[in-house]
């Protein structure tokens, strides 16, 4: 026996009215007339033989039939709506969205032993990565922290020490010899986690009188500003011993603030065992462990 399934139009105009709770937006949305989006509406409750909306003048409210029949509809649309995007971006399209720092000084200079990528076409972004799927344009997220998110799974990924950088020219230039030479510098700051002053506690200079310097959101603001020669920054090793191997970048000391979790990977759990997102996972995971970043079970996350 066939299938019997609604009409689809009447399943997408109940959809859009119950998750924006306005027939004209819900119209707007499908460029639609509200008449015809009232339409679709009773024509679905009669297929079902129930009402999904209770309606008292111009005002809406779902019954808990439609409340419930609401939320599944909506997750089943945006399967449909990936599976859609999937095809038209051709299977070989991985989109990844990370912050500018990990890209930068870490995915990037890795890509070449990345195997797999010779099948797909890598599409990566960076900017404040978002967990909402359904508007991210991602397959995979590397975010900050690793609070779980539901419908997500998410791995920590890298767990770091941290320690003060600087350029070889500034250094030179001021002498820096001693942690409290770094007391007559200009410090850059970190919006989201800074802990210099537990550093300077750590190096015996407790209740540093810090000196003023600017704030940044992520780690490549900051290490960009310390590359140019105009201050010193607190960086992750994990991010950063790329740049100094290269001698852009120089350590100052061996004093270090313990290790935390900074980067996890998130995906849709309806999604993890996609082929090209669970290669990328695992590729991700061996090339931390490679280098002894993988978070241990009890490390603190960055807030």
């Amino acid at each position: 026996m066939g299938r019997k399934l609604p009409p689809f139009a009447a399943v997408r105009a109940f959809e859009a009215t119950a998750r924006r709770m306005s027939i004209k937006a819900a119209a707007d949305e499908l460029c639609l007339t509200p008449s015809a989006v009232s339409h679709q509406i009773r024509a679905l409750e009669s297929f079902l033989d129930t009402q999904l909306f209770e309606r008292s003048g111009n005002r809406l409210a779902l019954t808990l039939t439609g409340e419930t029949y609401a939320g599944k509809l909506t997750n089943l649309l945006d399967s449909i709506q990936d599976q859609t995007e999937a095809v038209r971006e051709g299977p070989r399209v991985l989109r990844v969205l990370s912050t500018p720092g990990f890209a930068a000084r870490w995915l990037v200079p890795r890509l070449s032993r990345l195997d797999f990528a010779r099948d797909i076409r890598l599409r990566v972004s960076n900017g404040a990565p978002s967990l909402d799927f359904a508007t991210n344009d991602a397959d995979v997220v590397i975010q900050w922290s690793d609070r779980p998110s539901p419908g997500l799974i998410v791995e920590p990924l890298m767990a770091s020490a941290r320690y003060p950088v600087i350029s070889p020219a500034l250094r030179t230039r001021e002498d820096v010899r001693r942690p409290e030479d770094l007391l007559r510098l200009t410090l850059i700051y970190d919006e989201t986690d800074d802990a210099w002053s537990e550093w300077f506690a750590e190096a015996g200079l407790i209740d540093a009188d810090l000196p003023p310097g600017p704030t940044f959101p992520n780690c490549e603001l900051s290490t960009t500003m310390v590359e140019q020669q105009q201050g010193v920054s607190l960086a992750y090793d994990a991010v950063a011993r790329g740049t100094i191997a290269s001698g852009r970048l120089e350590r100052l000391f061996d004093i270090e603030l313990l290790p935390i979790s900074i980067y996890s990977v998130a995906c849709q759990e309806t999604r993890a065992n996609d082929p090209r997102i669970s290669a990328f996972r695992e590729w991700l995971r061996q090339e931390a462990d490679a280098e002894g970043i993988l978070p241990e079970p009890h490390a603190r996350a960055a807030e």
